[in-house]
């Protein structure tokens, strides 16, 4: 038993490390996306760099549950990650040709990319027990915090650094993806051993539980239950209306004449709120409950879209957006978590990839159609329909807080 508190430790650790870089590599382009699309497209094709860039995570999430099973989390999370540095490689070449194109297989190869890393929160949750599995998936979703801080950081001094080699000043913060995804992949190929997987077998073994034995139910069946409706549902609403909001944002402060320093300063705020405060939401995960978290978190979105729409400036707009990412992590740890709960080992990658497919195709709408609203309408319209978006994830949640008190006869 303590060898295998060991190897989880290390397993979380390495995929806590990989997070790191990987994520600052994600940030550094997100913060540019609308501002590409608009630059290549029009106003109208904001929204499209990132749809595009969570369709291919979308597409690829289903496909990523397959091939880890069969390979292995290891092979599956590096060769994802080497992906996504080819597809920054493609957007840096987009941006200076003006390749409409190419810019979209360059984000669809970052999203196959982010969804084998996102992946990685549910392999460090299978080798570790129940009652530390909130904590793991905090932990692994907490190394977003450097990229939080670095990510945003390196858009501008990059930009000015390749504008004097001649190249569009967008291109820097891709070229810079391109080399932390990279140093990520090093890390998850040489230090994801033993590989997530099998350990994962072993823990099962360890703390049976009604889903353990038997075949694997069907994912029409697992959707059905209860337990699980809720949690995707946290999960997809969630990043809908975190993606909706957050992609704007760029492109409505440049709209009122903020520098990239400026708009890379309110992207930092909202991906310190994504992933700052992850080791304490894992911890209130298994300390509180599933539940309450996911509670916690849709009402943190809802204040997020009363706030956003109330300034242009910079902090109105910083403390919404770190709110927004706040919100969004509760809803992640907390629905990641339950649904782990819900799943035996063979049942786990399939099913998690479907959810994950689920995520990235409604984040991937929201996304588009951030940016055709922003281009007919306004800003404050986004945030409203977000608003009343995320009121979903908490209604349901109460119903299944009250379903599993009257089950327990409370």
């Amino acid at each position: 038993m303590s060898d295998l508190s060991k190897i989880a430790r290390k397993i979380t650790f390495t995929l806590f490390l990989a997070q790191c870089f990987a994520s600052a590599g994600f940030i550094a382009a997100t913060a540019l996306n609308a501002i590409l699309g608009a630059e290549l497209g029009g106003i109208s094709w904001a929204g499209v760099p990132t749809a595009v860039f969570l369709l291919g995570g979308a597409l690829a999430a289903s496909v990523w549950g397959v091939l880890m099973d069969t390979f292995g989390r290891r092979k599956g999370i590096s060769l994802g990650l080497l992906m996504a540095g080819a597809g920054a490689g493609l957007v840096v070449l987009s941006t200076n040709q003006g390749l409409l194109l190419l810019m979209f297989i360059g984000m669809l190869l970052l999203g196959f990319g982010n969804a084998a890393m996102l992946l990685g929160r549910f392999a460090a949750a299978e080798v570790n027990p129940p009652e530390k599995r909130g904590a793991a998936i905090s932990n692994v979703v907490w190394g977003g915090t450097f990229g939080a801080i670095f990510g945003p950081l390196l858009v501008s001094p990059m930009g000015t650094l390749v504008v004097r080699i001649g190249m569009n000043e967008l291109a820097g913060g891709y070229l810079a993806s391109m080399v932390l995804f990279g140093i990520a992949s090093v890390i998850i190929s040489t230090g994801l051993r033993p590989d997530p997987r099998d350990v994962g077998k072993e823990v099962a073994d360890l703390y049976p539980t009604s889903t353990t034995a038997g075949e694997a139910r069907p994912i029409s069946v697992i959707l059905r239950e209860p337990a699980v409706v809720t949690a995707v549902t946290a999960m997809v609403l969630g990043q809908v209306v975190m993606v909706a909001i957050m992609v704007i944002t760029a492109l409505h402060m440049k709209d009122n004449n903020h520098g990239l320093g400026q708009i890379s300063a309110v992207i930092s705020a909202h991906t310190l709120g994504m992933y700052a405060f992850s080791m304490v939401t894992g911890r209130l995960v298994d300390r509180w409950g599933r539940e309450p978290v996911i509670l916690s978190g849709a009402a943190i979105l809802l204040l997020s879209c009363i706030i956003a729409p109330l300034s242009p400036d910079v902090v109105p707009l910083a403390l919404s957006l770190f709110l927004l990412g706040l919100g969004w992590n509760f809803c992640f740890v907390g629905g990641s978590t339950l649904l782990a709960d819900q799943l035996s080992p063979v049942e786990r990658a399939r099913t998690q990839g479907a959810n994950d497919l689920m995520v990235g195709l409604a984040s991937a709408t929201g996304s588009f159609g951030s940016g055709l609203v922003f281009a007919a309408t306004s800003y404050m319209l986004i945030t409203l329909i977000a608003g009343v978006l995320s009121l979903i994830p908490l209604g349901m949640v109460l119903r299944w807080m009250r379903r599993k008190q009257v089950a327990v006869g409370v």
